[in-house]
């Protein structure tokens, strides 16, 4: 089968078949052999018939990567973008938009979704996401019967149970396809200090020679003492297999080992990124060009060096990404989020090591991160083979459990599903409780635990109820019934009830916009052991905040309005009109999390305003809106 001047590979072949036949299909291919041809497919023939087709990812950087391409195949007005502080031609025929809002959507039986075919949904396997992974059950589960879904991802051992779960609770046919042969094979290796480019059962029998030391008199027998492998070192040996990705699991860490590496000198100096660069900055502010990472970035990916991670200004990380797919960039350091679904492929891909911190503990990588981190290696139609290159520290070194991390990706998808506060309010809201009951039944969990047989009350029912008399006590149901409190809060998907409470009351009434500003900062901080605040701004109004929520029975138990005269260094400039260069000084933050931080108050904003018929309170919030606006208005220049 031929499409767009491409030969069609059989499991693509298959795939479009099943779509033919109104099916919904799951397709387990590994990274790079070609799914999002499928998705193209839907698109390219659903467009031309009137129909609709929503297209969803995990995260925001794919989810703009996809937004240009397909602007670029289809035409900007026939594609929108939906990121949460991000909308743009929301009529669209094709809506991309981050997996949270599709099921912020479907869960209000939003208008927007009319007429939709089919929904694609990239990177499927986030449903195992502990924190995360209940939006994409819940995504499937009130999506509406008539719209199919695509799901891709890179491997899928339980696939045909996940298929039968949709099955199940569609009532349509789900066809899963699979396809296990890179089209560009993987060599794995192992990277030791003494060892060199090695194997695991290599290192194994290295590390299991005994090191005899004698200390008063006695023979002691311990493990050798060997350093951690060096980044640099690896990078030379392999230097000829390049363009390089290389993952490390830290920000600052990326950055350091580009510096590290640069200053090595390993590659020659490239004109060609000079004059790039130059002409990519040449309408951005001045004020970028004093930024610690643009200066490094200047300095070093001439060279052919980069690196690459979130925390970096937007203009920064589409510089970087446009001269690695120039073939520019000889080696990127970069952490995983370059291993979800952004088409960057590169001929070898380096993992700094086996483990990671998570935010709770240090611990192993699972298969499916080793493999989804493994897979951006080789490209299709360039490379004849990829190179896999993982570090090892002795200190760490577990041959049993590393051998089973990279043997093959056994990891099952699981269900992570757990009721909100906005899910049950959206249930009393739309459903009687017969359907609330078949519904909470509709999970993957409780077909994972149960296959098909119906529960009476399973543990998704116990959840309800918890949360059903907690809102009943806070008045936000009535005889299940929402009241005007549940159905502001209906319309709120995150910190629900901390948001009601202030702006579904008389509360707000009581605030300006720098109040409101100070608490929505509060709501949106995220703490961290190492943030450093290098300022603060005392003043009337924020003693005068604090007394209010003090007095608050329900508003003083949230820890978050503790950091209120910290954020004071973020918001008072903000409110003051003085951009996000003057401002980013004030904290230790990297910049790219400083503008997060800020679309996170837009995105709440944004929540509130459809959450509210108070004309009073929209319009303050549309002004507290243009001052984030205007704080960052220089942010997404190109």
């Amino acid at each position: 089968m031929q499409y767009k001047g491409l030969t069609l590979d059989k499991f693509q072949e298959d795939a479009i078949n099943a779509i033919h036949h109104n099916k919904s299909v799951i397709v387990s291919a590994p990274t790079g052999s070609g799914k999002t041809l499928i998705a193209d497919y839907i698109i390219n023939r659903d467009i031309k018939i009137g129909k609709r087709i929503v297209y969803t990812a995990p995260i925001k950087a794919l989810s703009n990567q996809k937004y240009k391409e397909f602007s670029t195949d289809y035409g900007n007005e026939n594609v929108g973008l939906l990121t949460g502080d991000t909308v743009k031609n929301p009529h669209a025929p094709v809506l991309i938009m981050t997996t949270e809002v599709y099921r912020n959507m479907v869960l209000s039986n939003d208008e927007d979704l009319e007429h939709i075919s089919y929904v694609i949904f990239d990177e499927i396997h986030f449903i195992n996401d502990i924190e995360r992974g209940t939006v994409w059950e819940e995504s499937i589960i009130f999506s509406k019967p008539e719209i199919r879904m695509l799901c891709l991802s890179a491997t899928i051992p339980n696939a045909e149970e996940f298929a039968g779960w949709i099955e199940h609770i569609k009532g349509h046919k789900v066809e899963v396809i699979r396809h296990d042969v890179r089209n560009v094979p993987l060599h794995l290796n192992f990277y030791d200090s003494e060892l060199g480019i090695t194997t695991l059962n290599q290192i194994k029998e290295a590390d299991s020679i005994p090191d005899y030391n004698y200390i008063r008199g006695k023979q002691h027998k311990r493990r050798p003492t060997v350093k951690a492998p060096s980044h640099v070192d690896l990078i030379k040996e392999i230097r000829d297999k390049t363009p390089c990705l290389f993952f490390a699991f830290s920000r600052k860490g990326c950055q350091q080992k580009a510096k590290e590496l640069a200053k090595k000198s390993f590659f020659q100096h490239d004109p060609r990124i000079t004059t790039f660069i130059r002409k990519k900055l040449e309408n951005a502010p001045q004020e970028i060009n004093q930024l610690s990472s643009a200066q490094l970035l200047r300095e070093i990916l001439p060279f052919g060096i980069g690196f690459h991670h979130a925390g970096l200004i937007p203009i920064m990380k589409e510089l970087v990404e446009e001269l690695f797919a120039q073939g520019l960039i000889k080696v990127l350091y970069t952490t995983e989020t370059f291993a979800v679904g952004i088409n960057m492929p590169a001929k070898t891909a380096c993992i700094e090591a086996l483990r990671k911190y998570d935010g709770r503990n240090f611990r192993i990588l699972n298969s499916k991160e080793f493999f989804q981190i493994a897979g951006r290696a080789g490209r299709r139609g360039i490379d004849k083979e990829g190179f896999v290159y993982v570090m090892i520290d002795r200190r760490d070194f577990d041959h049993q459990k590393m051998k089973e991390v990279t043997a093959s990706d056994t990891d099952p998808i699981l269900s992570q599903f757990k009721l909100s506060v906005n899910t049950v309010l959206n249930l009393v809201d739309q459903h009687d409780q017969k359907k609330i009951d078949e519904i909470l039944n509709n999970s993957f969990y409780v077909f994972q635990k149960y296959g098909k047989k119906r529960q009476k009350k399973s543990r998704s029912h116990h959840e309800f109820d918890k949360l059903k008399k907690k809102l009943q006590h806070l008045q936000y149901i009535q005889n299940d019934t929402l009241t005007p409190k549940g159905l502001f809060a209906s319309k709120i998907y995150v910190d629900e009830i901390m948001m009601t409470e202030i702006f579904a009351t008389g509360f707000y009434k009581k605030l300006n916009e720098y109040q409101i500003l100070l608490i929505l900062a509060c709501l949106c901080y995220e703490p961290r052991e190492r943030t450093e605040f290098f300022k603060r701004f005392p003043s009337k109004e924020m003693n005068e905040l604090q007394r209010l929520i003090a007095h608050d029975p329900l508003l003083n138990k949230e820890k978050l309005f503790q950091f209120m005269a910290q954020l004071t260094a973020l918001i008072y400039p903000c409110y003051h009109g003085k951009s996000i260069f003057e401002i980013i000084p004030n904290i230790n933050l990297l910049e790219g999390d400083l503008i997060r931080f800020f679309r996170q108050i837009m995105d709440r904003i944004g929540q509130l305003k459809k959450a509210s018929d108070d004309r009073e309170l929209v319009a303050t919030l549309e002004n507290c809106q243009l001052l984030v606006t205007t704080c960052l208005k220089d942010i997404d220049v190109v």
